[in-house]
């Protein structure tokens, strides 16, 4: 019987040394495949494989869309772009976000718990906000394993911490604890797949990542999974989907992208900020378009004129002050910290 050998390990921020710590330790003749995610800019290249090969005594790599799996390898997703697992090969697709990032940790986890069930051994490391609970709710809910970094020493705790709240996890460890751990599960006899059947929200999420649906297609599937919300996708300004009713709160707009609320409610922060200054800007140009105009009033001795532009400009000037005021100092742009920060279980 096949033992849980398909590892896929999801990291945010702090994740290069843990990344190192885990796969540096590793036997070079463990008979697993290792799929990682690494929040990175999408506009740089990557030399995340080669540095995880440098440390370690594994291969590694970018994959190529299509390319088949091979056991003893480590596959990196590459930049802007979702790294997902399918029955013996890799898709290396541009869907769209998740979280606000391609590659998400989410996308992967989704596939290879469709894929490969039982055998599949989730890994949430050092990260920020929420990324990966909800793959690893998949990974749980197909008989899997989950694993989490133990948040004390994870350098960023948030993705950590969220996995445990969210999660029934089976091993909360420390780095060091980790290698051996993924040895000894790569050797033990996975359960059968019949026992933990799929989901329909696991197959539809996962063909959405993987963009297999027409539009009339896409909106059937999704609201077969989910509620339709007033809410507006803060990417595309589409129509919001609440999808499933459990924990975390999570939503998807008619193109794909998928927020936690965590996420949803930060991007909507972050909308307002940028549409506040665009209104600063607004003002601030007709405020000297007024004074200019005062000014050619002058010209032409219109005092009447000159004082109404004049006022205007003085009381545009005040109503930008207050909106400036409401940026730099408000409630309204105020970066929250997700709840997960201040109460969770240690």
């Amino acid at each position: 019987m096949l033992g849980h050998n398909i590892i896929v390990i999801g990291t945010s921020a702090g994740g290069l040394k843990a990344l190192g710590a885990i796969l540096g330790a590793l036997p070079a003749d463990i008979d697993a495949v290792f799929f990682i995610v690494q929040h990175i800019a999408a506009d740089k290249p990557s030399i995340l494989p080669q540095i995880l090969a440098d440390v370690g005594s594994l291969p590694a790599s970018h994959p190529a869309d299509g390319e088949p799996i091979q056991t003893g390898r480590i596959y990196v997703a590459p930049p802007d772009h979702h790294l997902l697992v399918n029955q013996g090969s890799m898709r290396v697709v541009r869907g769209p976000q998740e979280n606000r990032f391609r590659p998400a940790i989410d996308a992967l986890f989704r596939s290879a718990a469709r894929a490969y069930g039982t055998r599949v051994v989730g890994v949430v490391l050092t990260g920020y906000l929420d990324d990966g609970t909800v793959g690893l709710q998949a990974i749980k809910k197909r008989g899997g394993v989950a694993i989490v970094q133990d948040p004390k020493e994870a350098e960023y705790p948030s993705m950590a911490k969220s996995a445990l709240q969210y999660v029934k996890v089976d091993y909360c460890l420390p780095l060091a604890e980790i290698p051996d751990l993924l040895v000894e599960l790569s050797k033990e006899p996975a359960a059968k797949e019949e026992a933990y059947p799929m989901t329909k929200e696991i197959e539809i999420e996962s063909n959405i990542a993987e963009q297999q649906m027409n539009t009339q297609e896409f909106l059937e599937n999704v609201e077969a999974i989910g509620t339709r919300t007033t809410y507006t996708c803060p990417e595309c300004n589409g129509s919001i989907w609440q999808i499933g009713k459990e924990e975390p709160l999570r939503f998807r707009c008619h193109t794909g992208h998928s927020f936690t609320a965590n996420v949803f409610l930060a991007e909507q922060i972050q909308n307002l900020e940028k549409a506040l200054w665009s209104a600063v800007r607004t003002m601030e140009e007709k405020v000297t378009f007024t004074r200019q105009m005062a000014e050619r009033m002058r010209n032409y001795n219109l005092t009447s004129a000159v004082k109404k532009y004049e006022d205007h400009a003085i009381n545009l000037d005040k109503e930008v002050s207050i909106i400036r005021d409401i940026i730099l100092k408000g409630f309204a742009t105020k970066r929250i910290i997700a709840p997960m920060e201040e109460d969770q279980p240690e």
